[in-house]
C-alpha cells in the first residue's frame, strides 16, 4: 500500500536493532483518519472471506483492529497479556515470546468470545518473527474456530515471520513489507 509506505518514509524513525518507530501515527499516537484507510484496505483484501471476529493482542494492535472491525461490522477481541482479577477464569491460553521486551508473555482470551463457529481475522500493527501471530493462531485453534487470515500493517520481511506463516498455509496480507532498513543511513527498502 503506497500510502502506508510513504507515511513510513515520512514519519518512521529507524533505531538500531531493526526497530522501526511509527508511534507518531500508528501505535502510540494514532492518526485515526489515516488508519481508517488501512482498515478499509483490509476489508478490500478480505472481501471474499467470511469474517465473524477480529482478534489482536494488546496493546498496539487494538487501534487498527478496531478501525478495521468497523468495515467488517464485527467485534474485536483482544488477547490480554496478563489475567487480572476481573478476567474470566475459563480462558484460552498460550505463551508468546516478545523479542521487543525479551520476555515470555502469558496471553489469554476468554472462552466466551471465540467459538468453533467463528471465522477469525487476526490483525496487528507489526509482523517480524511471527511469535505473536503464532500464539494468536493457537488461541483460535484451541477455540475450534477458523483463521480466516492475517492482516498486518507493517511486515519486516527480512525477519522471516510472514514467509514462515505463508509457508504453513496461513493467508497473510501485509500493507507494507520492509525488505531492508538501515539505522545508519536511515534508509528503508520495501518489497
Amino acid at each position: 500500500m503506497k500510502l502506508l509506505e510513504e507515511r513510513i518514509l515520512k514519519d518512521g524513525v529507524i533505531k538500531p536493532g531493526n526497530v522501526l518507530k511509527v508511534d507518531s501515527f500508528l501505535n502510540h499516537q494514532i492518526d485515526v483518519p489515516f488508519i481508517a484507510k488501512l482498515g478499509e484496505e483490509f476489508k478490500r483484501l478480505y472481501a471474499d472471506t467470511p469474517v465473524t471476529k477480529i482478534l489482536t493482542i494488546e496493546a498496539s494492535g487494538i487501534g487498527i483492529a478496531s478501525v478495521a472491525a468497523m468495515y467488517f461490522n464485527v467485534p474485536v477481541v483482544f488477547a490480554k497479556k496478563a489475567s487480572g482479577s476481573n478476567m474470566d477464569k475459563d480462558v484460552y491460553f498460550t505463551k508468546i515470546y516478545s523479542y521487543t521486551h525479551n520476555k515470555v508473555n502469558e496471553v489469554v482470551v476468554s472462552k466466551r468470545f471465540i467459538s468453533p463457529e467463528d471465522k477469525v481475522l487476526i490483525i496487528d500493527d507489526f509482523l517480524a518473527n511471527g511469535c505473536a501471530l503464532e500464539g494468536l493462531i493457537e488461541i483460535v485453534r484451541q477455540a475450534g474456530g477458523t483463521v480466516a487470515g492475517v492482516g498486518i500493517a507493517i511486515e519486516k520481511g527480512f525477519q522471516g515471520g510472514g514467509d514462515k506463516l505463508r509457508a504453513n498455509g496461513v493467508r497473510v496480507e501485509s500493507l507494507a513489507i520492509i525488505e531492508k532498513m538501515d539505522s545508519q543511513s536511515k534508509t528503508i527498502e520495501f518489497r
